[in-house]
């Protein structure tokens, strides 16, 4: 039956062709002649347009080609390709053919690209326009005081990554501080400096709370020195930005007029010698003595109380007629040597008395006045500078400090009447010197000595 055969033929040649691609899907069909009986059932129609449901893909596009031609998209044999939007992956097969099972060879489908969530960056936010996908952006902004390093937006890119890098919030931004108001205060009476106290500046910054206060130079309630004193503070934030602030501290020394010495005096001052409170002593060269006001001071007022002192060459009287009175003329004044000799012809005064009278400048340097006790009754006399003493007013002496008149001695009185050392040999001056500058020179008539030392020549 060639016609049989020749159906057969046919059959078996679309097969051959098609079996490549569909194997699987033809290993259940069994091939018949026509003659045999066909069980019944749907009748497969492989002319037909719409083998396969039409192929969509969501978020993407399908571009398929059909044996039959372009304007069929799902013919048996039909190969569609599947490519997704911008923004969008493709998940599953990128290329699908119509079956004969009537179904398409895979499934596919656009699943939406994303970015990694972005950090959130310290002190600064962001807000996104469409959240972590393709094309959205992110724009970033930091908190007050910090400013973006980097660049202030990022966009999600069509590969899932983000453009540029992450930004960071620095803080530029420096801390404020007030330092308190510059202020004056007057000295202490009979200083030169005044405490002076103020409360602790106060610092703010827009981003840190905890900040670094130093001080730079003097504090708080401690005492400052006459004149202006620059006071500072700065204070650091947790980015080291720095601020600083300063106010001065001016302490006024309220001063009186400079004295004036006295003639053939001088005067000794406490503190700065003419600030307020300061206090000043009036004192007489030797062989002079004072008249007036012992001391002033220096008043708020910038005056000085009182009047001002002079001194006046020394007055005794040697007309007195005991001993008491005569010393009483010298009793914190002045200082006494006496000189007792048998006779005036005793070689030990006539030596004594030529040094004392070549050292008399001397003597006067260190308030030292000299009496003479000479020779024995009934022809005894006594002398200051010439002026004769009374009678009982050498006996008084004599008797008072038991100076013998047997034989030569000298005797050191202090200004408080005070035997206070004895000699029965010459002394040269400068032993003498040595003797009252040791042990009866207070300290400040040591310094004014030192001053007026060469004043003896």
């Amino acid at each position: 039956m060639p016609v049989t055969l020749h159906g057969v033929v046919v059959i078996l040649i679309f097969y051959v062709t098609v079996s490549s691609g569909w194997e699987e899907t033809y290993s259940n069909y069994e091939l018949v002649s026509e003659e045999e009986p066909i069980e019944e059932g749907p009748r497969l129609d492989y002319n037909d347009p719409t083998w396969c449901h039409s192929p969509s893909l969501a978020n993407g596009e399908v571009n398929c080609v059909s044996p039959r031609g372009k304007s069929y998209r799902s013919t048996l044999g039909t190969r569609c390709e599947m490519t997704c939007d911008r923004g969008y992956r493709l998940m599953g097969k990128s290329s699908v053919q119509c079956l004969a099972n009537r179904r398409w060879s895979g499934t596919a489908y656009c699943r939406r690209k994303r970015c990694h969530v972005l950090h959130l960056n310290p002190h600064g936010r962001y807000t996104c326009t469409q959240g972590f996908v393709v094309d959205s952006r992110c724009d970033f902004t930091c908190e007050p005081g910090y400013r973006i390093i980097g660049q202030h937006s990022r966009t999600c890119q069509a590969d899932g990554s983000w453009s540029s890098v992450e930004p960071v919030c620095t803080d530029d931004d420096p801390p404020k501080i007030r330092c308190p108001l510059s202020r004056a205060k007057f000295a202490d009476p009979g200083a030169l400096t005044a405490k002076v106290a103020w409360d602790p500046p106060v610092a703010t910054d827009t981003a840190d709370k905890a900040l670094e206060v130093i001080l730079v130079g003097q504090g708080s309630n401690t005492a400052f020195k006459e004149g202006a004193t620059i006071v500072r503070y700065k204070v650091y934030d947790l980015a080291r930005n720095r601020a600083g602030c300063k106010f001065i501290v001016r302490i006024v020394v309220r001063r009186c007029e400079v004295l004036k010495p006295p003639l053939h005096g001088y005067l000794s001052c406490s503190s700065d010698t003419n600030n307020y409170g300061a206090v000043c002593e009036y004192h007489c060269d030797g062989g002079y003595e004072r008249k007036g006001t012992s001391s002033r001071v220096c008043q708020f007022n910038n005056s000085w109380s009182g009047a001002p002192a002079e001194c006046k060459q020394m007055e005794f009287k040697s007309d007195v007629t005991t001993a008491s009175a005569l010393l009483d003329q010298f009793y914190e004044k002045r200082r006494l040597l006496i000189i007792s000799t048998p006779n005036l012809m005793n070689q030990e005064y006539r030596l004594q008395n030529l040094m004392i009278q070549k050292s008399g400048c001397g003597l006067d340097l260190r308030h030292v006045t000299v009496i003479e006790l000479l020779g024995s009754p009934p022809r005894e006399r006594g002398r200051i500078k010439e002026r004769p003493l009374h009678s009982e007013v050498i006996e008084g002496l004599r008797q008072a400090f038991r100076i013998s008149r047997s034989y030569f001695s000298m005797l050191i009185l202090d200004k408080h009447g005070v035997d206070r050392e004895r000699f029965i040999s010459t002394m040269t001056s400068d032993e003498l010197f040595a003797y009252i500058d040791d042990f009866l020179l207070d300290e400040e008539e040591r310094d004014r000595l030192e001053l007026h030392r060469d004043f003896c020549v």
